[in-house]
């Protein structure tokens, strides 16, 4: 049975049940010696509070999507096929237009969370050696007439530490809350591609390459990025992509995007930090040469000494203490063509949650309408 969804929620909210009745009808029925009883009702004590944890987890952990399996749960699955060093391209001396197509099969979502029309297919990555699941959310206008030779911009979206693949679509609900609008035109529409970023068990990567460990970096910025070129309408000049996140995942856009200015237009990072080390679960925090190479600061400064600020846009939102600071720090740095816009969130917005991020999704998607072309 799948860690999420309905199934699981309402057999655990039965053995609740189930564990609350038990000392009712049992307690004084248990037979045997003054020992046996006492083990026998601590036993229905016990069984009754671990079913009432483990509703709140499966509630919990329903609302924000932080575990999609129970491997991913309990650190027993395995996403990496190979981490060869790829060299600071993060293509291992390869080039993506001499590669075949990686034409993909994709079936409908195995979770109704998502919402209606969204796709996902299983991507062995061919360049970074990282497979994982990635969901696809098409524009309203993609299958009409009118636009069937027409190419659409993308937005990567990047969850959370622990966060599942399907957060945004979840969670999020991003999907669910774009459709009518651009239905109705207010926002420019664009493809959303969640790809799985928990690849390895009880650690967050960093989005960064570690030679023997894992290229998280190339597994997003090349090969799920080349796979949607393939198999959708999708552009695949920098102008038509960008990335999001929040949490870690806004850490991973900003970082990402600021390293490969040649790939992504654009990034979205709400509630989010530059200093990697925030997050204890971070491999790039925990190596002190990745942790200055992956603090976006420290790119952008590198960029600006070489005399190449990157032609990218960002938009960084926070409170104070939450993300905040991060996006004043990097506007402090901006220099053209680098453009960063700042949105200070109130501190009674509801603090670090999927509430706080789940009302911005309008907001930072007409931001990206404006940023990107097809």
């Amino acid at each position: 049975m799948s860690l999420t969804g309905t199934p699981f929620f309402l057999t655990s909210i039965a053995l609740l049940i189930v564990a609350f009745v038990l000392p009712f009808a049992l307690w004084s029925r248990i037979a045997g010696p003054p020992v046996l009883r006492g083990l026998g009702r601590l036993a229905m004590l016990v069984f009754a509070q671990f079913t009432a944890i483990t509703v709140v987890f499966v509630a919990v952990n329903n609302a924000n999507n932080l575990y999609d399996t129970w491997d991913d749960l309990l650190g027993t699955g395995s996403h990496i096929e190979a981490a060869r060093d790829l060299g600071p391209d993060g293509m291992g001396g390869r080039q993506v237009k001499d590669e075949p197509k990686e034409l993909q099969k994709f079936r409908p979502a195995d979770d109704p969370v998502v919402g209606p029309g969204v796709q996902m297919t299983d991507l062995s990555g061919k360049i970074s050696g990282v497979s994982g699941e990635v969901y696809v959310w098409l524009p309203p206008q993609y299958n009409e007439p009118a636009y069937k030779d027409k190419k659409f911009p993308v937005v990567e979206v990047l969850p959370g530490y622990p966060g599942s693949s399907k957060s945004w679509l979840g969670s999020l609900d991003a999907g669910k809350q774009l459709q009518p609008l651009m239905q109705s035109g207010e926002i420019k529409p664009f493809i959303i591609v969640a790809p799985r970023t928990n690849v390895l068990t009880n650690a967050d990567t960093g989005c960064v390459n570690i030679p023997g460990k894992v290229n998280a970096d190339s597994w997003l910025t090349v090969d799920v990025r080349q796979m949607v070129i393939d198999n959708f309408r999708a552009g695949d000049q920098p102008d038509s992509w960008a990335l999001a996140g929040y949490s870690a995942g806004a850490h991973c856009a900003a970082k990402l995007a600021l390293s490969h200015p040649d790939r992504y237009r654009a990034a979205v990072a709400m509630s989010g930090y530059n200093d990697p080390a925030i997050e204890k679960d971070s491999l790039a925090g925990k190596d002190p040469k990745l942790r200055t190479e992956s603090n976006p600061m420290h790119i952008l400064k590198t960029a600006n000494a070489n005399g190449k600020p990157p032609r990218l846009a960002l938009y960084v939102s926070g409170a104070v203490g939450d993300g905040y600071e991060a996006g004043i720090g990097l506007k402090q740095l901006a220099k053209k063509p680098t453009t960063v816009t700042v949105t200070k969130i109130s501190s009674g917005a509801g603090g670090h949650a999927t509430s706080v991020w789940r009302n911005q999704v309008p907001e930072i998607s007409r931001w990206l309408g404006q940023q990107l072309t097809p």
